[in-house]
This record gives C-alpha cells, structure tokens and sequence, in this order.
C-alpha cells in the first residue's frame, strides 16, 4: 500500500509538471513581455493552496487552474497578470487565503482580479434564480471594469465544459443548459469565435448526446468525399493566389456539429442534404493594415473570375465590423460539384481578432487617439445598465438579454454615422441610443426619405433621420416598442427628470401641511402615508400631491399621528429583536468594507442595539457600523432608512431608493431610524451635472473653483460640448449634502452656466 501511495504521488508530480511546463513554453512563445518570476510564484502559491485536493475525476485540483491559465495563454491571448489570476483564481473561493494575501503577495492588479473573479463563482440558473442573476449582474458589472476577469471566467468555464463528464447527470444538464443559454451567446459578443463554438459543441454532447454521436458519425463517414470536393473546388484558387506572389494559408473550415444541427432543425433538412458542411477560410499576411481591404478585394476577384458568384450572399465586414469587432469579407460562390460553397478571407490581424476577440485588440491597438469600437460601446451600454438597475435581479436579466442575445442590424444616420443595433429595433431605440434629449423629444422619423411612426421596425442599410420636436412628452408606454436595454434605461431616466419639478411642489406642500399640524416628516409617517395612498415611493407620493391627483384632509390626522408616536415610544430597535427567533444574529453588526476577507476574525465585534431609540450612523478605527449599497449611495444630510439585513449589518437607503421601497413594503418591522455621526471624518462621493453655454475657459473655471476655492476633492470628470453647447458630470468627495449644495450654487454663479444639481438616482 506504502509504494502505491508513492507511486500515485510520483505520478501526480509529474502530471502537474508536465502541464505547467507546457504553460510556461506557450507563454515564452507570445509576444507578450517575458515575466517568468511572478508567474512561477503564483503556481507554486496555488499549488500549496490546493495541496491535497482532488477533483471528480480524481485528478490534484491544481491541474484545474493551470489547464485555465493554459486557456487564457494560448486560446484567448492574454499575458502574466491575467495567468497568474487564472492560476489563483480558486484559491480565495476554496481555501483559508484572503484576498488580502493575494494583494500582499501579487500587487493590487493581480488580487483585483482574482477578487473578481471569486465575486462571480457559480452558476446563473438554477433554484435560486434571483440570487444568480444577481450573480450575472455582478459578473457583467465586473466586465464592464476590467474585461479580463470575464475572459477568465469564460477559460474557466470551458475547462469545467471539457471535464463535464466526471459530473452526476443532473449536473451535466444543468451547466450544459446554463453554458449554451448565457456563456456561447457571451463569447461570441466578445468575439471569441473558436470558444464560442466548442461551449456550444460541449454543451449539446452533454444535452442530446444520442443526437450528437450520430452527426459525428456521419461526418466522419463522409471525410473522403468531402476532402476530394474540397480539393477540386480549392486547387484552382490556389493556383491564382500563388501566381499573384501573395503568402497566405488557406484551409476547409467544418461546421460544428451544433451548427449543422441547428441548420437541420430549422430548415427540416436530413443531414445528407446539408451541402455546405463546409467553408473555405483564406488567411494572408499583411504587414500595413491600410492595404488589407484592397487584398481582400484582390481575392474576391480572383475567385469569382473561376467561379459564380451568389449575388446576395456576399457580406463586407470590414467596412462595418460585427459589434465583436469581426472583420472579413465573405462571398458564396458555385462549385464544381453544383453546390454553393462560402470563402472567408481575412488577413493575419482579422483572423487573430476572430480567435481571440477582444485580447487580440490590445496586440492591434494603434494608441489612444483610435476611434471607439464597437465592443468599447457596447460595455459602454451594459455600464449604463448596471448604473440604473431593474428592480429584480430577474428583471435585470430578462432586459440584459435583449440585448446579449440578439442578432444585430445596421442603419445609418443622414450624415452616414453607422450603428450597430439588435434586430427588431425600432425607430424609438435609435433615438435613444443617439442622446436622451432626441430620444424624449422624439416625434416621428424618415427612414429611407419616407415618414414612418416611432414604433416603426428597422432594418439593415436603412437611412433613418429622427425628428424632434420641444413640445413632444417622452411617454412610459414606448418601453413596450423599445428592444435595446440603453433605450429603456435612459426613457426611465428621462421621464424621471420630467416627473421633478411636480415632486418638488408636491414635496413643499406635504411638508407644510405636515409641520401646519405639528406632525414630524419622519420614515414612519412618509411610510404610512404611502400605505395610504398606494403608492410606492415618496416620490410617487409627492408627484400625485403637486399633480393634485390626491388631497391632504383631516382625516390623515389620526392615523399619521398615531405613526409619529411609534418613532418616539420604546423604539423599534428593540422591536426588531422581537420578531422572532428567526433573525441571525439578533444583533446590529457593524458593516464591512467590501474588500474585507472572509474570516469572521476580521469582522468587528457586534453590538446589540436593542436599548436604543435612533441608530447612530458612525466610522471608526474598526470601520463603519453600517454598509453602503450601490443602488443609491446615499450622503449625510440625505433623508434615509436603516434596514437590519439577514447577517444583522443595518444596510442605509435614500428613502427615494428603489431598493427602499420594496424593503418598506415587504420587511416594514426591520426598517431602523438612523441618524448620521456629525464628527465623522469620513468622504462621500457625490455626483453632480453641470450644464451650460460652451466658452473658452469655463471648464477652468468650474474645476478651480472646486478644488481649489472649495478645497473639494475631485474623483472623476466627463464633459461633452455639442454644438454651443456643454454638459459635465463630476465626482466629488465631500462629507455631506450641504457641501454639495454650496458646490452646486457657487458653480451657478459662474457665467455661462446655466444648471449645476446633485445626480441622485
């Protein structure tokens, strides 16, 4: 038994080096800059870590890790950091190592990555399926940061889709389903074509594995054939590339079997009549990339003087790339057999960015005066998603496939601006996608020089000016005619803005009246008065009052005064604790920092809070006694709830908050009152739009007065000037509301200006 043991441990040696050895061989072939050391460092980190732990399959688990970094090196194209997160991307999710220690021994970039990479661990379907898609949205939140840790993730996955099998059947179909439904529609958004294809292929061998075996058998059966066909349909091509002197390769691309089913399923085809199981791929070298289309042009020419071309299937992705960023020039031509056969021709660059998406854009990338691509806008769109979420997790998804999963079209604007839009999109989307303003604005549109509604569906090659008009009102409505996630997130925004100035009478008369009859504008109070009326917010509220939808009568007296003596009484802290055992702990538990590990040592001790009347929001040396979600970033001097959360951390809400709503309507007995810290030390970030005539030296002005008039610290700054017109949105750390009120009237005062406001969403 002592020299089998021995010799299963010789033989995991070995495996474990041999994989690693070859990891290192493909890294020293890149082209990326040499940084042995840190990787060497992060293996052997990762193979302690994972000492003595073994997968299914019976393999050490390091080889998990490493066989992704071999992914993320040789299929995807990335350099040391992101093989050196691959490597230690299970460490903090499965063993006692923090993310912390992963900071103190890689740096910041490495444990940032690794960081999020443990925050996405998991599935995104399944029982739980609002906690998933809150797990998708936490991964494309992520992306939108630094696109690597999804490049990472999607590594991760294709080695756990290559090593499916070791799995219980159950599990197979369900990361099979999960795969082919959210991970290959991902990957072929970023491009990664090769990838894309083989989670499709995995996916439908775990799926419908009868069905897959025999495809496979059928191409197999026809190899030969197929080899000679490609032979006489090829030679001729060949012949007129290499009198032309260009240096290129050229090869039979397959379908997936996953493909040719899916063309089988959805023109009711039998498999021997699928006739264009394969397609011709030409690759030339091309150093100066300004000559790369009149080569592909060259090509195309040269293959349809030897064969009939089919008229309408010829697609320039080189003048307006897929939104992965994919450029070719495909054209279907007639072969010596009758049956229609499709060429690829790419160059060297093309081919690399169709392998390897987005990392073989860093390779290509000409410096920072380039153009924005298509998939830096698209992260641009899922950015603005995640900014103003849907108010489930469920919903949130349901919107962000929209998006994800739709096929795409391309219109143009009367000044020939290309855009790139799902299909189905309709003239309401483009508005939107262009600017707000056009958007709420809009009225009508020309689309092709003729006059069509705003419901009106776009097409491919269509020309479509928007028309706009300042007395048209944005209607809720439109979101039913609207299939991008961008439209509808911005319409939402945009009637919000529509609805303030009503909120803001509406506001002033419930707070006279309120303080007319000496009752206190408190959370239970607003609380009961929505109860009331129905409605979900105080913005809701407010809007029906200065609406005068609603009035304000006697009658409310009793019941709001009743309200107003619960907030002053025993307190509903101690309340809290009496809602039954089934709160754990029973306590108010200081809030962490986002970045803090998962140890319970280093969480601050709790604190019972059940003699006291009104939650005192504080930080100190331990860190905060709350924690901040990012659905409304609340400041002091903001009207906010406490909500004491399942783990006993009381999260803090703007009583405008979405998330505070549904709190209030579904847990009402564990909202705390709250009251800020005035000595706290701490800084908030604020965000503030600034909107004005456009002049010489104004953004001077405005960033002077900030920082250094002000003393204010500035974190961010995006200013955008149309026309004679500007408009900035700033970040600014300060510690509390009236701060930001003093920035916002003081930048009003400098000339030109003519709207400077707190953003609060």
């Amino acid at each position: 038994m002592e020299q089998e043991l021995k010799y299963d441990a010789n033989k995991d040696e070995k495996m474990i080096s041999d994989a690693y050895a070859h990891l290192l061989d493909t890294y020293l072939s890149s082209n990326h800059r040499k940084k042995v050391e840190i990787i060497e460092r992060a293996f052997r980190f990762a193979k302690e870590a994972h000492h003595g732990v073994r997968r299914r399959s019976g393999e050490p688990y390091i080889m998990h890790p490493i066989a992704v970094a071999q992914i993320v090196c040789q299929e995807i194209g990335l350099g040391s950091t992101s093989i050196c997160a691959a490597l230690l991307h299970d460490v903090v999710e499965d063993t006692d190592y923090t993310v912390e220690d992963i900071r103190q021994h890689f740096g910041d970039k490495i444990a940032q990555l690794v960081e999020g990479l443990t925050k996405i661990s998991g599935g995104i379907f399944g029982d739980k399926a609002s906690a998933q898609a809150e797990n998708f949205r936490k991964l494309l939140l992520t992306m939108s940061d630094d696109i690597r840790v999804v490049l990472i993730k999607m590594a991760d996955r294709l080695h756990n889709m290559r090593t499916l099998g070791s799995m219980a059947p159950n599990k197979r179909y369900k990361i099979a389903g999960e795969t082919l439904y959210v991970y290959a529609p991902l990957a072929h958004r970023l491009g990664l074509f090769e990838i894309k294809t083989e989670l499709e292929n995995l996916s439908f061998k775990h799926e419908h594995p009868d069905i897959y075996h025999e495809i496979e058998d059928k191409i197999k059966a026809t190899q030969l054939r197929r080899a000679e066909v490609y032979t006489d349909f090829s030679a001729p091509i060949l012949a007129k590339l290499d009198a032309m002197g260009l240096k290129y390769e050229a090869k039979a691309r397959l379908k997936s079997i996953y493909s040719i089913y899916k063309k089988m399923e959805r023109k009711h085809l039998p498999f021997e009549e699928v006739y264009d199981l394969y397609a011709m791929r030409i690759v030339f070298e091309c150093d100066d990339q300004s000559k790369e289309k009149g080569i592909c042009w060259t090509i195309y020419s040269a293959i349809t003087d030897i064969y009939q071309l089919h008229p309408s299937r010829t697609r320039d992705w080189i003048v307006t790339p897929k939104a992965n960023g994919y450029q070719a020039l495909h054209l279907t031509v007639m072969g010596p057999d009758g049956n229609w056969v499709e060429v690829q021709i790419r160059s060297r660059r093309m081919d690399e960015i169709a392998e390897k998406g987005f990392a073989a854009h860093w390779k290509y990338k000409i410096g920072e005066g380039e153009e924005e691509t298509e998939l830096d806008a698209w992260l641009k769109t899922i950015k603005d998603i995640l900014d103003n979420p849907e108010p489930s997790a469920i919903d949130f998804l349901n919107t962000l496939k929209l998006n994800l999963f739709a096929s795409e079209i391309v219109v143009f604007t009367p000044a020939g601006e290309l855009v790139t839009l799902p299909a189905g999109a309709s003239v309401l989307d483009l508005a939107f996608y262009l600017h707000s303003e056009i958007g709420m604005h809009a009225i009508a549109a020309k689309v092709n020089h003729k006059l069509v509604s705003l419901q009106h569906e776009l097409h491919s090659g269509d020309q479509v000016e928007v028309l706009t008009s300042k007395n048209q009102i944005a209607q809720a409505e439109w979101a039913a005619n609207m299939v991008t996630a961008k439209a509808r997130t911005r319409l939402r925004k945009g009637l919000r803005a529509l609805r303030q100035p009503m909120i803001a009478k509406g506001n002033a008369m419930l707070s006279d009246w309120l303080k007319s009859n000496d009752i206190p504008d408190s959370n239970l109070v607003i609380t009961k008065l929505q109860g009331l009326y129905h409605v979900c917010n105080r913005d809701d509220l407010c809007y029906q009052l200065g609406a005068e939808e609603i009035v304000l009568g006697d009658y409310l007296l009793k019941p709001l005064r009743k309200a107003a003596s619960q907030s002053s009484g025993k307190g509903i802290l101690s309340k809290i604790l009496t809602i039954g055992k089934k709160m754990t702990p029973a306590v108010l538990t200081p809030g962490r920092n986002d970045k803090a590990d998962k140890t319970d040592e280093a969480a601050p001790a709790p604190q019972p809070v059940n003699t006291k009347q009104v939650y005192h929001l504080h930080s100190g040396p331990d860190g905060d006694n709350y924690r901040l979600p990012a659905c409304c970033n609340p400041i002091p001097g903001d009207d906010v709830m406490g909500f004491v959360a399942d783990d006993g951390v009381v999260e803090i809400h703007s009583l405008d908050c979405p998330a505070a709503q549904l709190l209030k309507a579904g847990y009402g007995q564990r909202i705390v009152a709250t009251e800020w810290d005035a000595e706290s030390d701490r800084r908030f970030v604020a965000q503030v739009h600034i909107e004005g005539v456009d002049r010489r030296g104004i953004l001077q002005e405005i960033t002077q007065l900030i920082s250094t008039h002000l003393g204010i610290d500035m974190r961010k700054l995006n200013i955008e000037a149309s026309g004679e017109v500007f408009r900035a949105d700033l970040w600014v750390r300060v510690s509390d509301a009236e701060v930001v009120n003093a920035l916002c009237e003081r930048t009003k005062a400098i000339q030109g200006v003519t709207r400077a406001q707190r953003v609060v969403d």
